[in-house]
């Protein structure tokens, strides 16, 4: 079985970087596309960012130059690199990848102070 575990998420200053992991056990994280969705409060879950098994990306157009999305094949990881965070980024950060059925992991909070 599949399961998500995000971690990183904190109370940072507008300008500021941050980190998300998303580690995810079982031996399908090698072949499978993994995205970042968030959900700020009062709104529903958008997608942010993508990666595929051979690493291309896409990004939704709110973060593009800002964040960067990469895996670790060996240790079964994807990250979200954010960076020049603004308010408008403080959100429940969600990971998540389809095989057969959607997994989700429980979601990180992040929070940037203007």
């Amino acid at each position: 079985q599949v399961q998500l575990v995000e971690s990183g998420g904190g109370l940072v200053q507008a300008g500021g970087s941050l980190r998300l992991s998303c580690a995810v056990s079982g031996s399908i994280f090698s072949t499978t596309t993994m995205d970042w969705y968030r959900q700020p409060p009062g709104k529903q879950r958008e997608l942010v960012a993508t990666i595929t098994s051979f690493g291309r990306t896409n990004y939704a157009d709110s973060v593009k130059g800002r964040f960067i999305i990469s895996r670790d094949n060996a240790k079964n990881t994807v990250y979200l690199q954010m960076n020049s965070l603004k308010a408008e980024d403080t959100a429940v950060y969600y990971c998540h990848t389809y095989l057969f059925n959607h997994y989700w992991g429980q979601g990180t909070q992040v929070t940037v102070s203007s």
